[in-house]
């Protein structure tokens, strides 16, 4: 149980701090209408924001859960046959719980959702307004980096001490990559948290996209962990 309540607690801390950071970073540049290179700042903070938080998280709840936090590792995980069927059921439930809470503190904290809780999109909710053929190849793509660094990196006892900055660096350089694209999910929880919190708010957009955002992390992560599988067996 300690290990379920380790992912509730490390997926709400991520939505509170990585979707947070995103919220009042845009509504900053929104607010002072910047362009060009603080627009760009703007993004590397809010990927080092995410990136940070899982380094915290992995050096503080590693050691009880591994810190998944994120559905699609924990798939990864199970299809590398790294976890049990019953434990990434648990792990799950937890981490969409987390997600969810995670999302309601966050209003709490910003005192409503007028400026969004950092949920992701295509189209008009996309930076670039990419279409959704896009959107799915990008999370796919930027899903199976992440985890397959993941996998990569807790397969050998030796990188234990540099695992956390590790997996956070690789999450903090797909943000680079897709928060113009579609704000960077990669992780299905901590986009179903604010999308569900956002239809409560009365915007209905980020639940009806938000299919795309469990999907395809989940399918990156199977082929990270197959993709992985096949090139460590011909070793």
């Amino acid at each position: 149980m300690k290990k379920y309540i380790a992912e509730f607690i490390g997926t709400a801390v991520l939505v509170i701090f990585g979707c947070g950071s995103a919220v009042a970073a845009n509504t900053l540049v929104g607010e002072i209408g910047l362009t060009g290179s603080p627009l760009a700042l703007t993004t590397l903070l809010i990927a080092f924001a995410f990136g940070l938080v899982i380094v915290a998280m992995a050096y503080s709840i590693g050691n009880i859960s591994g810190c998944h936090i994120n559905p699609a590792v924990s798939t990864g995980m199970l299809v590398s046959g790294k976890m049990t069927v019953n434990d990434y059921i648990g792990y799950l439930v937890a981490q969409f719980l987390g997600g969810i809470v995670g999302a309601l503190i966050l209003m709490l904290m910003l005192g409503g959702a007028e400026n969004g809780l950092g949920q992701n999109g295509w189209g008009e909710a996309s930076a670039l307004g990419i279409n959704m053929g896009q959107a799915f190849l990008v999370e796919v793509v930027l899903t199976f980096v992440f985890v397959i660094a993941i996998i990569g990196v807790t397969s050998k006892t030796e990188n234990t001490a540099v695992t956390g900055l590790v997996i956070g660096l690789t999450l903090t350089l797909v943000h680079i990559l897709g928060i113009p694209f579609t704000g960077t999910s990669v992780n299905p929880a901590r986009s179903f948290g604010p999308a569900l919190v956002m239809l409560f708010a009365g915007e209905s957009t980020p639940i009806a996209q938000v299919w795309l955002f469990i999907a395809a992390p989940i399918i990156g992560a199977i082929l990270a962990a197959v993709v992985y599988k096949a090139l460590a067996d011909e070793k």
